[in-house]
């Protein structure tokens, strides 16, 4: 019709798949509950701390294991990156935190937990620096400075650390026996 402009359509927001699914931990090593936002350079997740949950003592779940909550939170991020790029979600390691720094020694049982991670720095070699933090109803409890890798190979990387070889079939000789 003349006169009437077309309305733009709406881009329907991205549904966010199960965290086990974009991140390479299962079972009780799995902290971190949903995948909230996947941005381009942050990524927000919840955890809600169970009595049932691995590290949890009689005071709650020790503030030790923020960093692990921020650590998956980047997995579930680089997960996703992998995701939209139509690969498999990769392995990826954590190097180390600068300036951890956390409101109260432990998180209760039934606290829901936000953790907020922005890329600092993202190198082409693997290499990443984030910016983390973990909130719980708006006040910020966690923040550290997280360093990770993520090889392109994590099995050729592990091993080479190891100092070992990848492993090969072993070649069968004359007598038909295998050397390997």
């Amino acid at each position: 019709m003349a006169g009437v402009a077309a309305s733009p359509v709406a881009a329907a927001p991205e549904v966010l798949p199960p965290v086990a699914e974009v991140v390479p931990h299962a079972g009780a090593m799995l902290l971190i509950d949903a995948l909230l936002h996947a941005g381009e350079d942050d990524a927000v997740a919840r955890a809600t701390v169970r009595a049932t949950q691995l590290f949890v003592d009689e005071a709650g779940m020790p503030a030790w294991v923020g960093v692990e909550y921020m650590a998956q939170t980047i997995a579930a991020w680089a997960g996703m990156r992998d995701r939209r790029a139509g690969r498999a979600p990769g392995i990826g390691f954590l190097l180390g935190t600068r300036r951890y720094e956390c409101a109260q020694p432990s998180f209760a049982v039934g606290s829901e937990l936000t953790i907020r991670v922005r890329s600092e720095l993202a190198g082409d070699n693997g290499l990443g620096m984030f910016a983390c933090t973990i909130e719980q109803d708006g006040r910020m409890l966690a923040q550290a400075n997280l360093s990770v890798y993520q090889p392109d190979d994590a099995q050729a990387f592990l091993q080479a650390q190891a100092g070992t070889r990848p492993t090969t079939q072993p070649e069968a000789t004359q007598a038909g026996k295998f050397q390997g």
